[in-house]
């Protein structure tokens, strides 16, 4: 795509933070070119806090942004869908402090989008493209970029559980392949872990309607799994999410091992820590790059 997008008409929704348990109403209204992604918190007197890597505040179980003092949690689920349908600019309305869960997926979120529909506008995209590799590993968890001419992703995991194990999936992302491959794919969980993230003052919204639970003897939700390897696409898309903090669509083949939202955090600060690393350009409209 050569010029920035916008959504097309205002899209609503309500529901309960995963994590805080708190009700929250939520509005994604269309906001004008070279605006980004941003939250207004309007419980706050509006209070504005860029969907930014320069805001990231918390990265345990979820990626949260703060400003001042003023905080947006879980954001990587509806970062995850706008960056992937093509959303530059967006003013979020939020009246709590943490976005709704919904069904545990990005797929409600995609599909009020496409009811909607997008806009675009006067103002050439800027892309950014890695220009060497940037690798971060901590342990026996590893993530890189590497130079490319597409956005792509691969993503590796392993859990302990005979209806998880280890999975793998590498996808080239297009809103469409995002549609119907990540956007359904549910946050999930162990039932045995369970107890002790409540104890930490997490997952006091969560239920059967918005996360995959695995007991010992199998999966818990009604319908069981919607993919069989539903842990790993979830991963895919958390990861979109937070990548998405760049603030510019991304160049790039990503490979994921056993990592997180820290880890994810680690690899985007390294890449915008260091200029040398990458390039931004605009597109013309005949699809040629412009550096810039």
């Amino acid at each position: 795509m050569s010029f920035e997008q916008t959504i097309a008409r205002p899209v609503e929704f309500s529901g309960v933070g995963l994590h805080h348990g708190v009700a929250v109403r939520m509005k994604i209204r269309p906001a004008p070119a070279g605006t980004g992604i941003v939250f207004l918190r309007t419980d706050l007197d509006n209070f504005a806090l860029p969907a930014s890597w320069q805001h990231v505040a918390r990265v345990s179980y979820a990626t949260s942004l703060m400003r001042q003092g003023v905080l947006i949690s879980t954001t990587e689920h509806l970062l995850s869908v706008l960056y992937s349908t093509g959303i530059d600019n967006a003013w979020i309305e939020i009246d709590n402090l943490e976005v709704p869960i919904l069904d545990g997926s990005g797929k409600p979120f995609v599909d009020r989008i496409s009811e909607v529909g997008v806009v675009v506008q006067k103002r050439r995209r800027r892309y950014l493209r890695v220009r060497k590799p940037v690798t971060h590993v901590h342990g026996d968890k590893k993530i890189v970029i590497e130079p490319a001419d597409t956005f792509s992703l691969r993503c590796d995991i392993f859990f302990p559980h005979p209806k998880v194990g280890r999975q793998s999936m590498e996808i080239e992302l297009t809103p469409e392949n995002y549609r119907t491959e990540i956007a359904p794919a549910r946050t999930f969980g162990f039932e045995n872990e369970l107890d002790a993230m409540r104890n930490m003052g997490l997952i006091r919204g969560a239920s059967l309607d918005n996360a995959v639970c695995f007991a010992e003897s199998g999966v818990r939700n009604d319908g069981g799994l919607r993919f069989d390897d539903e842990p790993c696409r979830h991963k895919i898309l958390d990861l979109i999410g937070d990548l998405a903090l760049i603030g510019r669509p991304l160049l790039g083949r990503v490979v994921a091992e056993r990592a997180g939202h820290a880890m994810h955090a680690a690899l985007v600060h390294r890449i915008m820590a260091d200029p040398s690393l990458y390039e931004t350009f605009t597109l013309d409209p005949a699809f040629e790059a412009v550096a810039v």
